[in-house]
């Protein structure tokens, strides 16, 4: 197995634009650590070790808002995950944080415990951009915090946000450029995109809010690229660009389609063969925890869900869609297939074939999940 992702189901507000799980309520703080304790105990032997997997690798705390946590929280899940399962010598282990939770004390409390890699939520260093997405911190906040990980940690990465109404491309380059000045080795950025029943969705909606145009986020996107690669971060991900030996183990795991274990409310798991996730519910997650279930539902993928997953993690990466790995693992009709269906792609100058394997152009990257949707193989029987 690959890595543990542990979900931390709390934010102390709600961002405009996210869709993922969460409570602002933290009163179940510390029962919901225990009962995070508890599942990564309940499942411990539910995934076997083996040659090919003889340790975690990767730990990862995602949500949510990971740095809402005492310090002592995270250090009881950590040492939970080292008791019940082997871990590598050297595993990467991920905090996601947002500037405003990140003192100094904190920064050096975390590194203490273990800790070795930073996923800062930033977004924008423009107070215009975090009122509009209703972040919890301000720019200020932006600049110092990184200010002071930087003295404590090597391996960071922050979050960019682009195509935000109002953003001219000057206002785009000079986020960039302001991460940049920081000595950042790794960025993930991504589109403003409108999800449904988001307070950014009503927004938009009762016209309070512009609509993100996309012109706009191909325009920001392009420039995002061309800087970033300029100034030696490889773009190995649609949305992630990394020096050379800071792209995220963990993510690339993923992408890579490497198994691994989430824990916590709306979490997701994968064996190489099923997919499962836990219900998106803290209190009944919680009761089910407490009677030592596992409040999850399964599906076996079958072969056309397994190709489809995996025409849309290759094209996003810098690994792209092996040819000879669709053959031999799905037959020729898949190969068939992608080949006939790539055709118009490649003749576009959206995608291209190089040594075996498909990827998209700089000019098809920002199109890529549409294309990649064009490619699945549907109705086989």
């Amino acid at each position: 197995m690959s890595g543990i992702y542990i979900h931390i189901p709390f934010c102390k507000q709600a961002c405009h634009y996210c869709d993922f799980h969460f409570s602002t309520s933290m009163k179940k703080k510390e029962e919901m650590v225990l009962a995070l304790a508890k599942e990564l105990q309940l499942r411990k032997d539910e995934f076997q070790f083996d040659a090919e997997y003889p340790y975690i690798e990767t730990i990862y705390f995602g949500g949510g808002t990971p740095s809402v946590l005492n310090v002592e929280d995270v250090r009881l899940l950590i040492d939970t995950v080292r008791q019940n399962y082997p871990v590598s010598q050297n595993p990467e282990i991920t905090l996601e944080a947002n500037p405003d939770d990140l003192s100094e004390e904190n920064l050096k409390a975390f590194a203490a415990i273990g800790i070795n890699r930073l996923s800062i939520g930033i977004q924008s260093f423009f107070e215009e951009d975090l009122e509009l997405m209703h972040r919890a911190h301000d720019a200020a906040q932006a600049k110092k915090c990184l200010e002071l990980a930087t003295r404590y940690f090597d391996n960071i990465s922050l979050d960019l946000i682009y195509g935000i109404p109002g953003m001219t491309n000057e206002r785009w380059q000079q986020n960039i450029e302001t991460a940049l000045s920081f000595g950042i080795p790794h960025i993930s950025s991504y589109s403003l995109t409108v999800e449904p029943k988001t307070a950014l969705d009503k927004l938009i909606q009762t016209g309070k809010i512009a609509s993100p145009k996309d012109e706009v986020a191909q325009e920001h996107f392009i420039i995002l690229v061309e800087t970033l690669e300029a100034n030696g971060l490889l773009h190995y991900e649609l949305s992630n660009f990394g020096k050379e030996n800071y792209f995220s183990r963990n993510n690339s795991a993923y992408w890579l389609g490497k198994k691994y274990i989430g824990i916590g409310p709306s979490a997701h798991s994968y064996d190489g063969v099923s997919r499962s996730w836990n219900v998106a519910n803290n209190t009944l997650y919680l009761k089910a925890i407490q009677k030592d279930e596992l409040p999850n539902e399964a599906e076996i993928l079958t072969p056309e869900d397994r190709y489809n997953e995996y025409i849309m993690t290759g094209l996003r990466t810098i690994w792209g869609v092996s040819l000879v790995r669709i053959e031999q693992e799905f037959g020729t009709d898949y190969l068939n297939y992608l080949e006939q269906q790539s055709q118009k792609f490649i003749a576009d100058g959206l995608l291209i074939i190089t040594d075996g394997i498909l990827k998209p152009t700089l000019k098809g990257k920002f199109l890529t999940d549409g294309i990649a949707s064009d490619l699945f193989y549907l109705n086989l029987e």
